[in-house]
């Protein structure tokens, strides 16, 4: 991989690892409209509870109703992004504080990303959260 190369495969993974910071920051801002616009218009959001949510539409959709109802506080780390092109593949570790009914929630678990490079931006292709656990909290 030559120097322009190296350097491009940085500024790639760097780009991908803010889709999951920029992801995070909606969602602590309960920003349903900024959280959508960070995957493609036919992207794919797997909460792994439920059906996957299929479309911009039925994310925003579900991500209104959420944020309208409950406070989630994400928090995202040791993400590893694989490059492959225009395309990419990587995973990011979840801890999550939540507040569902006036009940005090804690979660860990990581997710799966695909992104795919549109029009010179990195987007989300989907993403499937992989929850270890999620219950109140003991404390």
């Amino acid at each position: 991989m030559g120097g322009d190369d190296s350097l491009r495969a940085l500024a790639d993974a760097e780009e991908i690892r803010d889709l999951a910071r920029g992801y995070a920051h909606c969602v602590w801002q309960s920003d349903p409209d900024g959280a959508v616009d960070l995957f493609t218009h036919d992207g794919v959001m797997d909460l792994g509870d439920r059906p996957p949510l299929v479309g911009r539409e039925a994310m925003l959709a579900e991500y209104r109703e959420a944020f309208a109802a409950s406070e989630f506080r994400p928090f995202v780390s040791q993400h590893v992004v694989d490059l492959d092109g225009e395309r990419a593949s990587g995973t990011c570790y979840l801890d999550l504080k939540a507040v569902v009914d006036g009940t005090l929630m804690v979660g860990w678990g990581y997710y799966e990303d695909e992104y795919v490079r549109l029009d010179g931006r990195w987007r989300f292709k989907s993403r499937r959260l992989n929850p270890v656990h999620y219950g109140p909290s003991a404390g």
